[in-house]
C-alpha cells in the first residue's frame, strides 16, 4: 500500500513538471492613443498572448515551476481601426536569479517599434516552426526563442545557439510577410540583426562574455564580492575590443541597455581611479547611457 502511495506521489510530481512550461511571462496591453471605447478584444488578446507564451513548450529540457523564466511583455497599442489591424511597438525583458540571493538581474530589455499585427477576437493562436502563419504568432515566438536562448547562455557558455538558430527560422519564414522589422534592409537595430549577431561566430565572444558576468560574476558575489567584481570589470577590454572590430553592433548595445544601471552599482564601489578606468570604456562603448555611467565620476 505504501508503495502505491509513493507511485502516486511521484507520479504528481512528473505530471507537475510536465505541465510546467519554459517561460512565467507577464503580458500588458497598453491603447492610451486608441480612441475605440469596445475594448473587451483588446483584454481578450492579451490573455491570449499569455496562455501562448506560458503553455507552450520552447526548450528541450523540463522546467520546475519555480525554474521558469521570468520575463514580461508590454505591448502598446499605437493605432486601432477597431477590426483587425493592429499597429503596435512592445518592450521585451526578462530576468533570471543571482546564486544565493533574492535578486533578479535583468538578461534582455528591448524595445520593437514594429510590432504590429492583424487579430480577431476568437482567432486561434496558431503557430509553426517551419511556416508563417500569422506575424503575432512568429513575433511571440521569435521573442520566446530569444529570450530561452538568452536565458540558456547566461548559465552554460554558447548553450543558447539552438534557440537563436530557431528564431532564425522564424525570421527566414517571415521574409515575405507584410509586416516590417524582418528584413535587413529596413533597420540596422531591428530582429534581423538581433538573431544575426546572437547566431554569426563573430559575435561568440560577446556570449561568452555573458556566461561569464553571470556565473562567474554576479554568482560568485554571493561568496566573494571581490572576486565577482574583478571578473565583471574584467570582461569590459574583451567588449571594447569587440565593439572596436564590429562598430556598433546590436548585440553590443542588448547587453548594455541590460546591464547599464547593474555595472553602475557594481563599479561604484571600486577605488576612484578603477572607476574612471571603467567610466572611460563604457561611456566609449555605450554612449546612449552615458548619463547613468556620470555617476561613477563621483567622490
Amino acid at each position: 500500500m505504501k508503495r502505491i502511495v509513493v507511485l502516486i506521489l511521484l507520479a504528481g510530481c512528473f505530471l507537475s513538471s510536465v505541465k510546467a512550461q519554459d517561460l512565467n511571462a507577464r503580458v500588458q496591453l497598453l491603447s492610451p492613443q486608441v480612441q475605440n471605447t469596445n475594448k473587451r478584444v483588446l483584454d481578450v488578446l492579451e490573455v491570449a498572448i499569455r496562455d501562448f507564451l506560458n503553455n507552450r513548450k520552447w526548450s528541450s529540457d523540463n522546467f520546475l515551476s519555480q525554474e521558469r523564466i521570468d520575463c514580461s511583455l508590454i505591448i502598446n497599442i499605437l493605432e486601432w481601426d477597431g477590426s483587425s489591424n493592429f499597429k503596435a511597438e512592445a518592450q521585451i525583458q526578462s530576468s533570471r536569479p543571482v546564486y544565493g540571493t533574492s535578486y533578479n538581474t535583468t538578461v534582455l530589455n528591448l524595445s520593437d517599434k514594429d510590432f504590429s499585427f492583424t487579430y480577431t477576437e476568437g482567432q486561434p493562436m496558431d503557430f509553426s516552426d517551419q511556416n508563417y502563419i500569422s506575424n503575432l504568432t512568429s513575433l511571440l515566438a521569435y521573442y520566446a526563442y530569444i529570450i530561452v536562448g538568452m536565458d540558456y547562455d547566461s548559465f552554460s557558455k554558447l548553450s543558447g545557439t539552438p534557440y537563436y538558430n530557431k528564431a532564425q527560422t522564424i525570421l527566414n519564414n517571415a521574409q515575405n510577410a507584410p509586416f516590417t522589422g524582418w528584413k535587413a534592409f529596413e533597420n540596422m537595430k531591428n530582429r534581423f540583426w538581433l538573431v544575426e549577431n546572437l547566431t554569426n561566430k563573430a559575435y561568440n565572444p560577446v556570449r561568452e562574455t555573458v556566461f561569464d558576468y553571470h556565473r562567474n560574476g554576479l554568482d560568485i558575489m554571493y561568496d566573494n564580492q571581490t572576486k565577482g567584481r574583478k571578473e565583471i570589470v574584467g570582461l569590459l577590454p574583451q567588449l571594447q575590443k569587440i565593439d572596436r572590430q564590429k562598430q556598433g553592433s546590436m548585440i553590443n548595445q542588448v547587453f548594455f541597455t541590460a546591464k547599464a544601471d547593474e555595472l553602475v552599482n557594481i563599479i561604484s564601489q571600486l577605488s576612484p581611479q578603477e572607476r574612471m578606468k571603467s567610466y572611460n570604456i563604457l561611456t566609449s562603448l555605450d554612449p546612449a547611457n552615458i548619463s547613468k555611467y556620470d555617476l561613477l565620476k563621483g567622490n
